[in-house]
């Protein structure tokens, strides 16, 4: 049985063909970071069926291309990542079921199978083509990015560098991945000894990421199950100076070449903040 992801992309992908075959030369490069995985452990041996949430990859993804950047899509694996159901709804898209199902034939193009990129490829060819990275959330990051160490070696190029690196709801749990110790770390979030992120390249930096509040309203819908641990917590603990606004209201922070979005109605400020940056450079 199709998805209703699958439904919505059938009708925009035509139109979208007919509009790359005019598309301009393009600005730049754009790197687009996304999870392998589908599968969220939480405690006690269950788990969440994940991906990425539609309108956080989408939104920015449209703008960027609007704004006249190339995008290219990795993940740890290479494979096709996959959406989170939760996030095909139209109150991520102010309520225009039209916008969502024009945003997932974008997300259609962008996730061909023969479009999607392995990391160890794109870390050999080299990074220096790419103008940015852009991490999308929903909870997938949290399975296989913030502990990859070779995600880790991604961020610290772009952090040498000076180039953006924008992050939305989940996907600044990546960041994470930038440490002497990653995975030894991932391991230990939810104990009490996790303690601070040792070499963390972003200790200090001015960051936001999906609330405890608004994460305590998801985990109620799991019927009693339980996350392993609370991003906003792990961040702080691990050295971020982390800054939030009220529960669901679009809210981003920029230090230096750090963008971060707060939750999905963050989308459209995270991409503004990401194409004001790369204009800078």
């Amino acid at each position: 049985m199709k998805t209703l992801f699958n439904a919505l992309i059938s009708a925009a992908a035509l139109s979208l063909s007919m509009l790359a075959s005019a598309a301009p030369a393009p600005k730049g490069d754009v790197l687009v970071l996304l999870s392998s995985e589908t599968v969220l452990p939480l405690r006690d041996g269950k788990t969440f069926p994940s991906g990425y949430y539609l309108n956080e990859f989408g939104v920015p993804a449209d703008a960027l291309q609007q704004a006249g950047y190339r995008l290219t899509v990795v993940t740890p694996r290479g494979n096709r990542p996959q959406v989170d159901q939760r996030s095909v709804d139209p109150q991520y898209f102010r309520g225009d079921a039209q916008e969502m199902r024009r945003i997932a034939g974008v997300v259609e193009q962008l996730t061909q199978a023969d479009q999607v990129k392995a990391l160890p490829d794109v870390l050999a060819s080299g990074l220096d083509r790419y103008a940015a990275v852009f991490i999308p959330g929903g909870h997938a990051p949290m399975i296989d990015l913030a502990n990859n160490p070779l995600v880790g070696d991604v961020l610290r190029h772009f952090h040498a560098n000076g180039k953006p690196t924008a992050a939305i709801c989940h996907g600044p749990i990546t960041l994470l991945a930038a440490q002497d110790d990653p995975a030894g770390y991932e391991r230990r979030l939810g104990n009490a000894d996790t303690g601070r992120a040792q070499g963390w390249i972003y200790s200090g930096y001015r960051m936001t990421i999906f609330a405890d509040a608004e994460e305590a309203a998801f985990e109620a819908s799991l019927n009693g199950d339980k996350l392993r641990y609370y991003p906003a917590r792990a961040m702080a603990t691990a050295g971020g100076d982390m800054r939030f606004a009220k529960p669901w209201a679009p809210h981003v922070v920029v230090d230096r070449e750090l963008i971060t979005g707060q939750n999905p109605f963050s989308d459209r400020a995270l991409a503004d903040a990401l194409i004001a940056a790369l204009a800078k450079r």
